[in-house]
């Protein structure tokens, strides 16, 4: 029993704090139960559709309009925005609005999809008749496939019925949230059938850490007379001056043919320290086999190397040439660390 009033509060946050870990972990299982049943579902019936919508989008000379209404109006611009930053032309069109004049974004060449779990809503009647009117391809993604959105549209994906994570069964959560999973395998869909890579992403990305991660080496390295570069038979007297000129703390070994064959840094120095140091030779000094990167390597790829191997410097090869050397300050630079 408690023995205070202090003690009952404690014990009642104790008892809410636990009631609602149970209920979000409830949450989690209805709503990863319902993923499931989405997977489940491209192998038996939604794949044929799922493939069709994919094929009809890749073989458009138009754009891709996504529509909706509340929840799956929330979900459909997010759809939208995915496809736009992927390589698909795409936009979100209101539902509400289509009526008031924005259905004169929609061309023929365009695909409609229009997302609507009952297929039911009466918003979406304006836009669905455009496009019987223009014949304008329209894909359904609906949970009935009866419904007035599933018999109108050319291609229906029909989401299998699931239970919402609402204890009541009213809010829209897990049909909301396999909504967001079935647009995001479209869009991964096309990305990949439309060959989209890490450099075209770059080109509707280019502000901020993701922007910076996508940039090259050769974005973003010292050239030229910067290159801290010496040949092998340079002696140590000359090659601890030229270091110290470049200012990267290492100093680079190359061959009579000018490739790359080895790396001096500041630990090579240390190790070798001997009354006749200055006497020696560059490629006696040198560590073989320095890691590097080529010009078209992102930075977010050379972040990650310079930090699991603890250096501050990389070159940049081409052809087993140095055409340019990073430092981690570029990297701090250009916000990619």
């Amino acid at each position: 029993m408690p023995n205070n009033q202090t003690d009952l509060i404690s014990e009642e946050d104790t008892d809410m704090s636990s009631q609602s870990l149970v209920s979000a972990e409830r949450t989690l299982e209805t709503e990863i139960a319902g993923l499931s049943a989405v997977r489940a579902a491209l192998k038996n019936g939604l794949g044929g559709p799922f493939q069709k919508t994919c094929e009809l989008i890749l073989e458009s000379r138009g754009r891709v309009v996504v529509t909706g209404i509340g929840k799956s109006g929330h979900i459909g611009t997010k759809f939208a925005a995915s496809l736009a930053s992927t390589g698909t032309p795409a936009f979100f069109v209101h539902a509400g609005e289509a009526s008031h004049g924005d259905l004169g974004m929609i061309t023929e060449n365009d695909v409609v999809i229009a997302l609507s779990w009952s297929g039911e809503t009466q918003e979406l009647a304006g836009i669905v008749a455009y496009t019987r009117r223009f014949r304008v391809p329209l894909v359904a993604i609906t949970s009935r496939q009866d419904s007035a959105l599933g018999r109108a549209a050319d291609i229906v994906m029909k989401l299998p019925g699931v239970t919402e994570a609402c204890p009541h069964g009213l809010a829209p959560t897990t049909s909301a949230l396999i909504q967001l999973a079935i647009g995001d395998a479209l869009t991964v869909a096309l990305l990949e059938g439309r060959g989209f890579t890490a450099q075209d992403f770059r080109v509707y990305h280019p502000g901020g850490r993701l922007g910076a991660s996508l940039k090259t080496a050769k974005d973003i390295m010292h050239s030229g007379d910067s290159l801290p570069l010496a040949p092998a038979s340079l002696p140590m007297s000359e090659g601890i001056v030229l270091m110290s000129q470049k200012g990267f703390g290492v100093l680079g070994v190359t061959d009579e043919l000018n490739r790359l064959v080895g790396i001096i840094t500041d630990g090579d120095l240390r190790r070798h320290v001997s009354s006749n140091l200055l006497d020696r030779l560059a490629g006696d000094i040198m560590t073989r086999g320095p890691k590097t990167v080529e010009p078209g390597t992102l930075s977010a790829s050379i972040l990650e190397l310079v930090n699991s191997l603890s250096i501050t410097s990389v070159f940049v090869i081409d052809d087993g040439r140095p055409v340019g050397i990073i430092h981690l300050h570029d990297l701090l630079r250009i916000g990619a660390a």
